[in-house]
């Protein structure tokens, strides 16, 4: 006699997806599972990520150390990280033969520098593991029963013994969970630069500061580490880390905002003892020859000309109202930002359904016992630095092991 397989639907084929339905068939070959994805290829982010080479995880292996980089998402991930966190995740790969490696941020990437290294991985387990993987298939409507659900393909039906939502940030598929009854929180837009235009940044394209301090005027939310001038105003990780942990605020604002910025990580009051030691110590000097601080040579000529001061003023003649002006512009540097843009390819949401109502022990939805969630889909966000693959993978690997031990 013949008995049907029991059905795993999963709807999403990236990285928290593939992540669940391989943990899950390995486990249970007598499972069938499918992956449902609605575009013409899989794995898209981790195709682009880090430029093409895919920023796996980073090498932050405290659980506790590591939630601090989820603006959302921080408290939950705690429990979930000490069952799969960073180490797991190299393991895993490296046991399934691709090696990574750990770059001086931290960053942790194959040693071949291409994301097809963690694609083709993926790719070859699903295939070992027998995962049914459709493309093109996008799903219209979601339909709850006693038993599982039925989902609904291009309006045409399938059933779901169980079903594991990994869709990352779609609309869409909120907007048929919120039907189903799950609360969505909205999303905004994370990790993104900000649009800033002033005659202090005009023609320094590219060029970095390496420790800044940033802060949206009227915000609690502060940020620290280098810092990138770009065409379009300002990025690099203090910038990225600030648009993440500030997203809702600044979305409220429509983006446009002042911000603080102290270039020097120093007190007004530092930086002026420091500029009339130079006038006490380099008198004969100009002020464009001589910098006190560590700047890059084209931005110190820019504040020197932002801050009203003739470039070939020496030291001896900087008056005290040339010194305050620019400790000023140095520490506490205002610049009004209108509008945003995307951090190249990479594209991060906050905002995605409420954790209440899912548990983080199973990855199950606290509604419908055989509905799970993993990755972007939940509202959980992270900085770059390959933070939001981790949780991927964690949230992916939860969500398997606990579907195979239950089905």
């Amino acid at each position: 006699m013949c008995t049907m397989k029991q059905q795993v639907v999963i709807i999403g084929g990236g990285a928290a997806g593939f992540f669940a339905a391989i943990e899950l068939a390995a486990q249970r070959p007598d499972l069938a599972v499918t992956i449902l994805e609605q575009g013409n290829e899989v794995l898209g982010k981790v195709k682009i990520s880090g430029g093409g080479r895919c920023n796996v995880t980073h090498a932050c292996f405290d659980p506790k150390e590591l939630v601090r980089f989820y603006p959302r998402g921080n408290k939950e991930l705690l429990g979930a990280f000490h069952r799969f966190h960073c180490a797991h995740t190299v393991e895993w790969f490296e046991q399934r033969g691709v090696e990574l490696k750990t770059e001086s941020d931290g960053r942790m990437f194959p040693v071949t520098n291409s994301s097809q290294a963690i694609i083709d991985c993926l790719l070859d387990q699903a295939k070992m593991y027998n995962i049914r993987i459709v493309r093109q298939a996008k799903v219209t409507r979601l339909e709850a029963l006693s038993d599982g659900f039925t989902v609904y393909v291009h309006d045409r039906p399938q059933h779901a013994d169980y079903l594991l939502v990994a869709s990352g940030s779609s609309n869409t598929l909120w907007n048929l969970l919120k039907q189903l009854g799950h609360r969505i929180i909205p999303p905004v837009p994370s990790l993104f630069t900000f649009n800033i235009k002033s005659p202090l940044l005009q023609g320094l394209e590219g060029v970095s500061v390496e420790r800044v301090t940033v802060q949206p005027e009227g915000s609690k939310q502060s940020s620290e580490g280098p810092l990138l001038v770009t065409h379009w105003g300002l990025s690099g990780p203090a910038i990225l880390k600030l648009s993440a942990f500030a997203a809702l605020e600044l979305a409220e604002k429509q983006y446009r905002f002042n911000i603080r910025i102290n270039w020097i990580q120093e007190t007004a009051d530092e930086a002026k003892a420091k500029l009339t030691d130079a006038k006490q110590t380099q008198p004969k000097k100009n002020l464009l020859n001589f910098c006190p601080f560590p700047l890059p040579a084209r931005f110190w000529k820019s504040c020197i000309a932002f801050a009203g001061i003739r470039e070939d003023k020496k030291y001896a003649d900087l008056s005290k109202e040339d010194i305050r002006e620019l400790a000023q512009l140095l520490t506490a540097c205002i610049l009004s930002a209108d509008g945003k843009s995307t951090n190249k390819d990479e594209f991060v949401t906050a905002g995605g359904i409420d954790l209440k109502e899912v548990d983080f022990k199973t990855m199950q939805s606290r509604l419908f016992p055989r509905l799970y969630f993993a990755g972007e889909v939940l509202n959980i966000d992270a900085v770059t630095g390959g933070f939001n693959f981790q949780a991927a993978w964690t949230t992916g690997h939860i969500a398997g092991v606990h579907m195979a031990e239950n089905a």
